[in-house]
């Protein structure tokens, strides 16, 4: 589906500012797109459909392969709710400042996004006085994917019990590692499997899961030789 001019460059504006907040560095190329680098190197160039566009050589190292996929991920999240943006309708409420869209709006629950300097910041409300107004707010500032979980919860389309924080999924990761690293356990291929694929599964959800694991061990570690001292 072909965009405007005006859209492709909000668009891709956001693009940058989410991407900068990660660490990369952009520029526009020739044609318009967006070229992302890394450490000073091209790595990839994003298109304004949503999409990447990259070299083979320009990743011929596992951690620009890991950049250039997390690089995707952003691309894709940010075009998804900047579709959001240029359609959904904005938000009456009284008392509240112009700007606000609303991206979802279900069961008493809004979930809004409004466009900042800093890149859209989202937010969701619960409707109030006959949906002339909102209260009880949860701003997430640019958390996209914390602000769609929030509003999932306070809607009911999911319920909060089916969630796991990234504290929770870390330690179920570490038994998932003990179970099938260690002798503690016989366990058959299938259940080995299953295993695997939890752990697989964490990874994807935890970004910071090496980081989480070498803390938790570290606090492990100082507590046995606290309790040996």
């Amino acid at each position: 589906m072909s965009i405007s001019t005006e859209e492709k460059d909000r668009y891709l504006r956001e693009t940058a500012i989410v991407l900068a907040r990660e660490g990369f560095q952009t520029g526009k190329t020739d044609t318009g797109k967006l070229r992302v680098l890394l450490d000073g190197a091209p790595l990839c160039e994003v298109t304004e459909n949503g999409g990447i566009t990259y070299r083979n050589e320009d990743i011929n190292e596992p951690e620009r392969v890991a950049a250039k996929d997390m690089v995707y991920e952003i691309v894709r999240n940010t075009a998804e709710y900047m579709r959001q943006m240029e359609t959904a309708p904005f938000l009456k409420a009284d008392g509240l400042e112009d700007g606000y869209k609303v991206l979802a709006d279900f069961n008493g629950t809004v979930l809004a996004g409004v466009q900042s300097k800093h890149g859209v910041h989202f937010v969701t409300w619960d409707w109030a006085y006959g949906h002339t107004g909102v209260c009880h707010g949860h701003y997430f500032m640019e958390n996209y994917a914390g602000a769609k979980q929030d509003f999932a919860i306070r809607s009911g389309l999911i319920q909060k019990e089916q969630l796991f924080t990234p504290e929770q999924m870390t330690e179920i990761y570490r038994c998932c590692a003990d179970s099938v690293d260690g002798d503690f356990f016989e366990l058959t291929g299938e259940q080995e499997k299953m295993i695997r694929s939890v752990q697989q599964q964490i990874e994807e959800c935890v970004p910071d899961l090496d980081e989480r694991i070498r803390q938790q061990e570290d606090a492990l570690e100082q507590i046995a030789q606290e309790q040996t001292m």
